[in-house]
């Protein structure tokens, strides 16, 4: 039988006949066979003892019958600690593969002096403006900033990724990145974060706090915000009064912040236009020598209830003038 054993065995007759938490862990020295108590087979008799009493006043006292951590003669090491799963423990964090955006042609903190980069510059200043109420006219909810397209394959999701970390590397501003494609969300493999929870599990959940969902990035002023667990309702929850008071709650906590959201396409769905009624701009992103003008009328029309509309020519062989500009509507909101 080792120490140890013939520790607990000690300490179990002892609790048998009375004996105080002090006693036992004295005799328990003694019947170890030692001069000295050993801190380690202490500490596990006792917290096997306890354990076994399930008596949480009584680990209060045997914990409080030991020497302090560092007390002479003795050198204590870390007590156990369980791990925990509370909820709120901290942000979620994930850090971004900076390598292979760049590679593939992405805006990228390390790298400000190409020509990707310098042209988000372009497309970015009038939208911050706008933003932060100092272009030339007040826009209602102007930080909410919507990424659109009439069709897919045109490159929304390149632009609001581009357009959210070429923001991201100014000294005034941070980002909010939301998936808000919740059909086929495509920020999960782009850029690495996890799916849930996220946009969906906010509106439908009474528990889940916007701290949980957001996810922080090794880009120091960029968070995402996932489209969260699919949902059959989708459409109705997008349009629900939990929307557009959530909406409220990410562009009012920071007065730096600007949302941007990386929509659906409009003409294949109906979440995009939801979302573009709770939207203060909204960058309509065109493919060059691809969508049809009709098209591109189609999906404007489609998404009328928003004033500001910005139109960027995507995939275009060469930087021309005028790839970018605005679509002003008369009709007030």
């Amino acid at each position: 039988m080792s120490l140890i054993e013939q520790a607990a065995k000690r300490l179990e007759e002892l609790r048998r006949t009375g004996a105080t938490p002090g006693d036992e862990a004295a005799e328990a020295t003694t019947a170890a066979g030692a001069s000295q108590p050993t801190p380690e087979s202490v500490v596990r008799m006792l917290e096997a003892r306890n354990e076994a009493l399930g008596d949480p006043a009584s680990a209060a006292a045997a914990a409080g019958s030991l020497p302090e951590r560092g007390a002479a003669p003795f050198a204590y090491g870390p007590l156990p600690r369980r791990a925990s799963r509370a909820s709120g423990s901290g942000p979620r964090i994930v850090d971004i593969d900076l390598e292979g955006l760049k590679a593939r042609g992405f805006v990228t903190p390390d790298a400000p002096t190409t020509q990707i980069a310098d042209e988000f510059r372009l497309v970015k200043r009038p939208i911050i403006q706008n933003a932060m109420g100092r272009g030339g006219r007040k826009i209602r909810d102007g930080n909410l900033v919507m990424v659109a397209s009439a069709i897919a394959g045109e490159g929304k999701t390149f632009t609001a990724v581009n357009l959210a970390i070429s923001i991201a590397m100014e000294y005034d501003n941070t980002v909010l990145l939301v998936d808000g494609d919740v059909a086929k969300p495509a920020l999960p493999k782009l850029l690495g974060v996890p799916e849930s929870p996220g946009l969906l599990d906010l509106l439908t959940s009474d528990t889940l706090d916007v701290s949980d969902a957001l996810v922080k990035t090794n880009i120091e002023k960029l968070s995402v915000l996932p489209a969260g667990t699919s949902h059959r309702r989708s459409t109705e929850l997008l349009a629900s009064e939990q929307m557009a008071r959530l909406l409220q709650e990410l562009a009012t906590r920071y007065t730096d912040r600007i949302v941007i959201f990386d929509s659906p396409p409009i003409l294949r769905t109906t979440e995009s236009r939801e979302l573009a009624s709770h939207m203060g701009q909204i960058v309509m992103v065109v493919a060059a020598e691809s969508t049809s003008r009709n098209v591109v009328n189609q999906a404007l029309a489609a998404i009328e209830t928003c004033d500001l509309v910005m139109m960027l020519l995507n995939k275009a062989s060469t930087s021309e003038a005028g790839a970018y500009g605005y679509y002003y509507r008369d009709a007030p909101r």
